[in-house]
């Protein structure tokens, strides 16, 4: 695929198990905030150990080691924040970066005046996201929750964020469609995905679906740019932004 390619419509997925919660206040209304699942409640599939909160705990102390992930030099904090900036809207907005880790990119996002709520299953790296926020006096915050099945009002927000997590989810579809209906009309969802090894999402695999949940959806290859990762890479790398939820799909 193209640098660049808009894409049409096309096909889906499946259901995602939603963690019990407890109720937490927001800006934006209520967010279901998931307790820790026990070994009997992992999730039946291959990506079963990515779907825990132990799981993103115990990797939450060396998270932001890798460059992209930790923005750790001006070079890749730099070329993020351009990025992001293009993939934004122009105005300042509502933004959910679901599945936010140590919240590197919704810092961003708030530097670039959105309004910003970053959601994770995992304590750990809510905490160090929340570290990381404390200092900049930015407009966002950050809370321990279910990104799969983030309990917030529907048409709420101009953008769900979401990088690197699609392909940890053990069936897709159910959780595109909630992220969906949470986007405003003319809002978008920013997908920052990839195929690495034996994990990963291919760009077309992803495509296939969003597109019963979008009017239109670009794809944007981001392999070719080492400065986006620290280093240069082989792998599949790309950005999918769609944009206009079709709500008689996304609400269902």
């Amino acid at each position: 695929m193209r640098a660049g390619t808009v894409v049409p419509a096309l096909s889906a997925f499946s259901p995602a198990p939603h963690l019990s919660a407890r109720v937490l206040r927001s800006t934006w209304g209520t967010i279901g905030v998931g307790r820790r699942q026990t070994d009997g409640e992992k999730m039946q599939d291959r990506h079963s150990s990515y779907g825990t909160a132990e799981y993103w705990d115990k990797q939450a102390a060396s998270f932001d080691d890798e460059p992209d992930h930790g923005l750790t030099t001006d070079r890749v904090r730099t070329s993020w924040s351009r990025r992001l900036a293009a993939w934004l809207p122009d105005k300042p907005g509502t933004v959910v970066d679901l599945g936010c880790g140590t919240g590197s990119l919704s810092v961003l996002a708030a530097e670039a005046e959105h309004n910003v709520l970053g959601v994770d299953m995992s304590p750990a790296m809510v905490e160090r996201a929340q570290l990381k926020a404390l200092p900049l006096d930015l407009p966002v915050r950050f809370v321990v929750g279910d990104a799969a099945n983030p309990d917030l009002a529907a048409g709420t927000f101009d953008v769900a964020l979401v990088r690197h997590v699609v392909w940890a989810l053990p069936n897709p579809d159910e959780t595109l469609r909630r992220w969906a209906a949470l986007l405003k009309s003319d809002g978008r969802l920013i997908a920052i995905e990839g195929r690495w090894g034996s994990g990963g999402i291919t760009a077309t695999d992803l495509i296939a679906a969003l597109a019963p949940l979008f009017d239109h959806i670009e794809h944007h290859p981001l392999s070719g740019d080492s400065d986006l990762w620290g280093k240069s890479v082989d792998d599949e790398r790309y950005v999918v932004v769609a944009t206009g939820p079709r709500r008689e799909t996304s609400s269902k």
